[in-house]
């Protein structure tokens, strides 16, 4: 039995050796040819799937109404827009600023016109606020994740809670999913009102689901669910948030429209947003 074995062995060795001077000798006179295979086809390949997912990437960077954007690293957001409601119309200015790739740090203001005779005429509470991102939804989980934060402070006295109350501070969470053409996302988010006259908080939960269309078209729909601890100052509320817009380059042009269920108020309004 052993000499069979060893006869066994000593022959798949003499196989091995000749088989292996025959791949030498095929190798060296096809070398060339396989080099110039191996150097054309495969990173003509690499190059297209490299320039198709850059492709991709620069469009989401670009896309500032996406509920899950972030400004980039050194990057501005100027969001300027007008809003129509309840007789009132107001103007706002929104900038923001990314320290890096997860910090963003924004400030903002409205002004309110009262076209109702009430005289609830003046400035917001100036805001300042922030995006932590915690999660930016690559490798194994997909899921981004944000913490929000901010304060508001010097507000007219003249005008409703709780946009224009004289100081409040919110924390939240934000987070979602994008996939090629929707982004949908969710976001819980507390505020608390500390006013002489008007002192009350709030908790929102928002559920947003945001579409991208061909010829740089969009589309959002989200619900906004409220939830005050003094309904007398400020009701609970249900909105219906629905948004249309255009984007040229780093250039978003949107439009608005707002119902709430409860009392069918209804807003309409519209955004420039320009990232630099």
């Amino acid at each position: 039995m052993m000499k069979k074995c060893l006869l066994v062995l000593f022959g798949l060795g003499i196989g091995l050796n000749a088989y292996g001077e025959g791949v030498v000798l095929s190798s060296s006179s096809v070398e060339e040819e396989d080099i110039v295979m191996e150097e054309s086809l495969p990173v003509q390949n690499t190059t297209i799937n490299y320039s198709s997912q850059e492709t991709s990437q620069n469009l989401l960077a670009k896309d500032s109404s996406d509920p899950l954007f972030l400004t980039g690293d050194n990057q501005f957001l100027s969001d300027t827009y007008v809003n129509f409601f309840d007789k009132k119309l107001r103007l706002g200015q929104y900038i923001d600023y990314g320290i890096n790739s997860n910090l963003v740090l924004h400030v903002s203001m409205l002004y309110q016109w009262d076209l109702s005779g009430h005289h609830e005429n003046g400035f917001s509470s100036t805001e300042f606020g922030g995006v932590y991102r915690m999660n930016h939804g690559n490798g194994a989980s997909h899921i981004i994740s944000d913490v929000l934060f901010g304060l508001k402070a010097w507000g007219s006295s003249h005008v409703r809670t709780p946009e224009y109350a004289d100081s409040s501070y919110y924390a939240g969470y934000r987070f979602g999913r994008r996939y090629t053409g929707v982004s949908l996302a969710g976001t819980i988010k507390s505020t608390w009102v500390f006013d002489n006259d008007r002192g009350l908080s709030y908790i929102d939960f928002i559920p947003e689901a945001y579409f991208r269309f061909k010829y740089d078209w969009r589309a959002g729909i989200g619900l906004d669910i409220r939830q005050s601890t003094n309904t007398r100052l400020l009701d609970d509320q249900e909105w219906l948030n629905l948004k249309l817009l255009r984007q040229y380059g780093n250039t978003q042009y949107v439009a608005r429209f707002d119902y709430e269920f409860e009392s069918s108020e209804i807003q309409v309004g519209a955004n420039i947003k320009i990232l630099f």
